[in-house]
């Protein structure tokens, strides 16, 4: 048997032992004594697989979701972002196979089944999930390590639609299964978030920024800078939310997510708009002190809207070292004081809690004035991710948290509001190679 792999029923019981546990509490951030219904999953996915496929030596893996702390709207200008893996995550029980077919199981879907030889850009792929099989083997071949078979089982709670990245999550995944399986780990953690990213863009065809795989990739809280969107410089700070006395809710507002593509595109064309206007491709490539100065005619050629969305641009991306810096030095009450201002910012300049126009649908501005009302000046709250539809996030005593998610889910739906964790693990085999959890 090759080194790292178990048979299933080994592999149950060396979870079941505990020889995992310090593993599970890093990913999951709590306790052994509440370990157990986590074991509980990840026994359950070992059975899904050997239903599946059979009775083979497999390793489990893990990946997080992710969580944005600070850089709304900014990585697509190359600005800097900042954050957080969550303990949120998808699971994927593998094994290596002999005859050169990439086959993914995902709870709850049809299987995919791709050719490792074949790795051509199919446009009928597109948004589909082989197409990120396809991407991430052609990616992993033009950088000198060739994939081959495997067959995986996998399950997901991070949630779909709720700005947490669980299509990230799941493109991250598939390169740790083949960096484990066929490159010896050889690619860092980074470089398999773009990896991700190349997949999902050229053969996902979805033109996503960097922001979501580097954080699943990375786990822990990550302040990205894309200056260089090949080449990003990142750094990973402590937010220890427990030793502060709080909690991160993340809150579906309920808004339906129909007919938005115009709106969330719209934001970065006018920010581009007014970086060409400047001489630049995107704002980060602009000299700031000439936007304000060319207010004025900037405004006549590219809207008000432009306008304010490239100031918020300006101001939150020079908020993330800020944040960065507070966490790193300690201060966290300066840290929710940022947090409120990038929301502000979203709200007023960015203009991304609800659609241009609609008045009766504006659930994501009832909900930040619904968790400002309960928080009463305690804590920080603001749009989380894309906006205009989706999530809220809420920084929220940790004594005040169960009554919180009680008078929030009231309003907006039961399991409306859920507590994450920050993950003290990037993305990760459970055993074998503890090296591996960074």
């Amino acid at each position: 048997m090759e080194h790292g792999f178990l048979m299933p029923d080994a592999a149950k019981s060396r979870i079941l032992s505990g020889a995992c546990d310090g593993t599970l509490q890093k990913i999951y951030s709590i306790g052994g004594e509440q370990l157990a219904p986590y074991r509980a999953r990840i026994l359950s996915a070992i059975d899904a697989f050997s239903a599946q496929y059979g009775a083979q030596p497999v390793r489990v893996f893990s990946v997080s979701g992710r969580t944005e702390l600070g850089g709304n709207h900014t990585d697509h200008q190359h600005g800097r972002v900042l954050a957080g893996g969550i303990s949120l995550d998808i699971i994927a029980v593998a094994a290596k196979t002999d005859d050169g077919i990439m086959r993914i199981k995902s709870e709850g879907f049809p299987e995919d089944t791709v050719p490792a030889d074949d790795l051509a850009v199919r446009a009928e792929e597109a948004g589909c999930s082989a197409a990120l099989l396809r991407g991430t083997a052609a990616r992993f071949r033009a950088l000198g390590k060739p994939v081959g078979g495997f067959c995986a089982y996998t399950t997901s709670n991070v949630l779909k639609g709720s700005g947490l990245s669980s299509s990230a999550a799941f493109e991250v995944m598939i390169g740790t299964v083949c960096n484990d399986f066929f490159a010896e780990n050889s690619f860092s953690l980074a470089e398999l978030a773009i990896i991700a990213q190349y997949a999902e863009n050229e053969y996902f065809m979805k033109p996503c920024g960097l922001m979501d795989q580097m954080a699943c990739a990375l786990g822990g809280v990550t302040a990205i800078d894309f200056a260089d969107p090949a080449h990003p410089v990142w750094e990973q700070v402590t937010l220890n939310l427990s030793a502060e006395g709080y909690v991160l809710c993340i809150m579906d507002s309920g808004a339906d997510h129909a007919d938005l593509t115009a709106e969330y595109a719209a934001v970065p064309a006018e920010m581009r708009a007014v970086a060409e206007m400047l001489g630049g491709n995107v704002l980060h490539d602009t000299d700031e002190a000439q936007f304000w100065s060319r207010i004025p005619e900037l405004r006549e050629k590219c809207g008000d809207r432009a306008v304010l969305r490239a100031m918020h641009y300006y101001e939150e991306t020079a908020r993330v070292p800020q944040m960065t810096a507070a966490l790193r030095e300690g201060r966290f009450s300066d840290y929710l004081n940022l947090v409120t201002e990038s929301g502000q910012s979203s709200a007023f300049a960015l203009q991304n809690i609800y659609a241009a126009g609609s008045t009766r649908q504006q659930a994501v501005a009832v909900t930040i004035a619904l968790c400002k009302k309960l928080l009463n000046g305690k804590g920080a709250c603001r749009v989380h991710g894309g906006g205009f539809a989706g999530t809220v996030q809420a920084y929220v005593p940790a004594d005040q948290a169960e009554d919180f998610r009680e008078k929030v889910n009231a309003v907006l739906g039961e399991n409306a509001c859920q507590i994450l964790r920050i993950r003290g693990c990037g993305a990760c085999a459970l055993w074998e190679g503890d090296a591996v959890c960074c």
